[in-house]
């Protein structure tokens, strides 16, 4: 606007009824053209040291300043609801028509210029599930593609100017070497105690552990019924926890991956593992090729303490009481015969187990080779809650080989009652549980805990979890964990 004001400063005086007066918002550019181009009722100057030549130079400084007007002046560009619009332009990774695209990288559409207004996308007649950005101008696959698969892609954008639509399909490379699950703990349908971790055993070392961990997915929610919380009914239902579940993957090798919640489960929750490693890629060349989904259930709130000291053993279930054991545990004449302390979980059960002395051969000192009833497992270094008919050092010694026996019916409640994953805290001896000793998971502090995920966070960001801690936060080393 600086140069149409000198502009105008130029030029005479418009006479009255002129176009610029009146239309005072049409272009100065066309305003000033009519008044100083030729023409029988343009004003006319006579005498004076302009009369001879100053016509032509009046017209060439009205022309240097219709120049000046329209390299200067904003107002000759068109108002922008007037300005046409560019058709919206759709794209998408991978590009139409690939026939060998990666399927680590998911799938990714943008539309420029406009918005997402729809959009599907289908493998095998299957929907590939994604979701928008806040704006709708991408959209992205959740999780990696599958590998030797054919998609199909349609999708349309709307805009100023106008609206399009895309489809195309490509076709995912086929990996040279496979990876899959070997093993999950727990079963499908299980139902286990509070303290169950998730283990997951793959058939081959992970080198890209991060793109595994993100594909890991783990939801719970609350049983659906109050009949599912057995005697305590609809009150208990009631109280039901409901929400995330803070916990975190733990690599112990390239092959095998633990889930441990930072606290004990809620009670009665329905857990589902979802595995989405079709299309992760592990290593070079090695993709996932297909998911993998476990559901189990969490039940009853049970955990048992052990004092080898006062050789009594309480169970509570739920928070009361529900049995009062007097046991015997192990005579701690050597490390082997020493019950370790710390928390087990309970990991299987049998009726009868056969038991046979570590490093010892029939005719040793301290050879045995018995059948033992009601065995429940607590570790991997032999060590057992089980039956056995020595009542008179129940309550009173420690005599075992290091497993906790109790009277015969009340190890039978016991084991009837023990679901895989209950804790059974032991206190009172100088022989620690080692972290790795059977499921000793919880001998480990959250800190300590969460230093074996490849993410240095609790897990995916849709995974049924807590999000990390803040960057600052600081965590202790020496905080341990709450069981209650």
């Amino acid at each position: 606007m600086r140069f149409a004001a000198w502009a105008t400063a130029l030029l005479p005086a418009a006479p009255p009824h002129s176009a610029a007066t009146a239309h005072p918002n049409a272009p100065l550019l066309a305003s000033t053209a009519r008044r100083t181009g030729p023409g029988p009722t343009a004003p006319r100057r006579t005498g004076g040291p302009d009369a001879a030549g100053g016509g032509g130079r009046m017209t060439a400084a009205l022309s240097a300043a219709v120049l000046l007007v329209a390299s200067g002046c904003s107002d000759v560009t068109a108002p922008a609801a007037e300005r046409p619009h560019d058709t919206p332009r759709i794209t998408m990774s991978p590009a139409p028509d690939a026939t060998a695209a990666r399927p680590d990288k998911g799938l990714v559409v943008t539309a420029q210029g406009g918005t997402l207004t729809a959009l599907t996308a289908y493998a095998g007649g299957v929907a590939v599930p994604g979701r928008f950005n806040a704006t709708r101008t991408v959209w992205r696959s959740d999780w990696a593609l599958a590998p030797d698969t054919e998609y199909v892609v349609t999708a349309a954008a709307g805009g100023l100017g106008g609206s399009t639509r895309l489809m195309g399909r490509f076709r995912t490379l086929r990996p040279r070497r496979s990876l899959d699950i070997l093993a999950v703990t727990p079963n499908d349908h299980e139902t286990v105690g509070v303290g169950m971790p998730i283990i997951v055993t793959f058939d081959q070392p992970v080198q890209d552990r991060k793109a595994v961990e993100r594909a890991l997915e783990v939801r719970a929610t609350p049983l659906a019924t109050p009949a599912a919380y057995g005697e305590h009914g609809a009150t208990a239902y009631s109280k039901a926890y409901s929400g995330p579940v803070d916990g975190a993957w733990h690599w112990f090798d390239g092959t095998q991956v633990v889930f441990r919640t930072r606290k004990l489960w809620p009670a009665r929750q329905s857990v589902v593992l979802t595995a989405h490693l079709a299309g992760v890629r592990s290593a070079p060349g090695t993709y996932g090729t297909a998911d993998r989904t476990v559901s189990f259930a969490v039940g009853r709130r049970m955990v048992s303490t052990v004092d080898t000291r006062t050789h009594r053993m309480v169970v509570r279930r739920d928070g009361e009481v529900a049995q009062r054991m007097a046991i015997s545990a192990g005579m701690a004449t050597t490390r082997e015969y020493t019950t370790t302390s710390g928390v087990h979980l309970t990991m299987e059960k049998g009726n009868p187990v056969r038991m046979i002395s570590p490093g010892r051969s029939k005719g040793d000192p301290g050879y045995y080779d018995v059948m033992i009833g009601h065995a429940v497992r607590i570790s991997n270094s032999g060590e057992y809650v089980h039956a056995k008919n020595n009542v008179w050092a129940q309550g009173r010694a420690n005599v075992s080989h290091g497993c906790v026996n109790a009277r015969p019916d009340q190890a039978a409640w016991f084991y009837d009652n023990a679901l895989r994953g209950d804790p059974v805290v032991v206190t009172g001896t100088d022989r620690e549980l080692e972290w790795n000793n059977g499921w000793g998971f919880w001998q480990l502090s959250w800190y300590e805990w969460i230093k074996g995920s490849a993410l240095r966070a609790p897990g995916p960001t849709r995974a049924f979890i807590l999000p990390a801690p803040p960057a600052n936060l600081e965590i202790s080393r020496d905080a341990h964990t709450e069981l209650t």
